[in-house]
């Protein structure tokens, strides 16, 4: 990857967008520490160096950790382990609709349940930036609806949400900004209005100003 710069906001849910192969989980796994990157810094505000695991957690897609496991024990893994915000649990899991299934193994749930499994394991973790690869894969329609629904709630009370997204569409409707990733560059960050008028256009359809910008 190459000429990737971009700011993350305080409390903000920032999307990364882009078609597949465009390098969205590539981005996400250097910045968790999971691969190495060739170059580059994650800095705050002041240009200070941040502490990766301080400072994010990341929820990768398509992962089944503790297959074994019931999900019960895996979110009090998460409170235990990563130094979790026990007092969330309760909420988390009547947000996510995740009390029929606690008592299942992680690795007998549906696709769907696995991924509110997981978003839920995230919410918990105590890092003021999470990072989540596809949050609305397997979810239907409903669900989609009503997780997003959820991050933009934490969101709003200071914790900020980059998400991956495939879906252009399901990405506007609940991103405040966006950031622009094909071939392995950023080509554009900022709200719909900002990247409109960086490729000239009036309009606020994200598909069409991705387009003109990608």
């Amino acid at each position: 990857m190459s000429a990737v710069s971009f700011a993350v906001r305080k409390g903000e849910v920032l999307g990364l967008i882009g078609p597949n192969g465009a390098g969205k989980s590539t981005l996400f796994d250097c910045l968790a520490g999971l691969l190495p990157a060739d170059g580059g810094t994650i800095t705050g505000a002041a240009g200070e160096p941040i502490s990766t695991p301080e400072t994010l957690f990341y929820v990768p897609d398509g992962i089944t950790p503790w297959p074994a496991q019931p999900l019960a024990w895996i979110l009090d893994f998460a409170i235990g382990c990563f130094g979790g915000r026990a007092e969330l649990l309760d909420d988390v899991i009547y947000q996510l609709d995740l009390k029929a299934f606690l008592h299942q193994p992680l690795g007998s749930l549906s696709k769907g349940q696995r991924k509110r499994g997981l978003l839920a394991l995230g919410l918990l973790t105590p890092q003021p930036l999470l990072l989540i690869d596809e949050p609305l894969d397997g979810l239907d329609l409903r669900q989609m609806r009503d997780v997003a629904a959820v991050l933009r709630s934490h969101s709003a009370s200071g914790r900020t949400m980059f998400l991956s997204i495939h879906q252009i569409s399901d990405a506007a409707r609940f991103c405040d900004r966006f950031v622009l990733l094909s071939g392995g560059m950023v080509k554009g960050e900022g709200t719909v209005t900002e990247l409109a008028a960086q490729a000239g256009l009036a309009t606020d359809n994200l598909e069409e100003v991705f387009l003109a910008i990608t």
